[in-house]
């Protein structure tokens, strides 16, 4: 009796580390059960917060804690591949590209699924992994880069809003099958967005315009991670 006992607390003291790794970090590792490979999990939810913390109650994905956490993953000879949840409003551009070039940089397989929305700057955070999956339900915004506050010069702001504009544009192309011109078109258009351009793009439509890989549920996306931890071992 003494020794289930003591396994069982450990067992409770795993799930409470689990729950607040999730509560802290929103990942979680999914490696339970013999024979399953060492996976990591990783979410991306509410705003993608940079160098100012987010305002109000809103939730956030701060980048401080995915960059370090990216780079364990990447270390660790344990983990075998990574899947990444998203549904992302959208937020820090800079922020956004640097966990964007993280996980595409990554040397174990990736996966990403795109749940509710992956918008704006969580674009290149959807393509950024080996291969994407989305919802039927699920929805991605493309529109220009927009600034707030004031302005000290017009056309020096509008010159960095473009290279910024650009190397969103050329991050998405590089990594999914979409062609950067085409993904301009997108954000210029203004006949979907009222009041406003840009376009949303349904799941099927993401995948018919080269954006996303695959339509797909969290089974396909699971199934699809495994494969290529086998063959990347082969």
């Amino acid at each position: 009796m003494g020794e289930e006992n003591k396994m069982q607390e450990q067992k409770t003291e795993e799930l409470e580390k689990q729950n607040e790794q999730i509560k802290e970090m929103g990942n979680i590792p999914l490696y339970q059960g013999k024979g399953r490979h060492n996976i990591q999990l990783l979410t991306i939810i509410g705003e993608i917060e940079g160098h100012e913390a987010v305002s109000g109650n809103g939730k956030a994905t701060k980048y401080e804690h995915l960059l370090p956490r990216l780079a364990q993953i990447e270390n660790d000879e344990e983990t075998e591949g990574v899947l990444i949840l998203l549904n992302t409003l959208g937020g820090d551009v800079e922020a956004g590209l640097a966990i964007a070039e993280m996980i595409a940089s990554l040397s174990k397989p990736t996966v990403s699924l795109v749940l509710g929305g992956s918008h704006s700057i969580g674009g290149p955070l959807a393509v950024s992994a080996d291969y994407s999956f989305i919802v039927p339900s699920g929805t991605m915004i493309i529109h220009p880069v927009r600034a707030n506050g004031m302005f000290i010069g017009v056309i020096q702001s509008l010159r960095n809003m473009e290279k910024t504009q650009d190397r969103i544009t050329g991050f998405i192309a590089k990594h999914s099958k979409i062609k950067q011109e085409r993904i301009e078109e997108l954000m210029l258009d203004s006949s979907q967005l009222v009041k406003d351009v840009g376009t949303m793009l349904e799941g099927k439509e993401a995948v018919e315009e080269g954006l996303i890989d695959e339509v797909g549920g969290i089974k396909d996306a699971l199934k699809k991670l495994h494969e290529m931890i086998d063959s990347k071992k082969r």
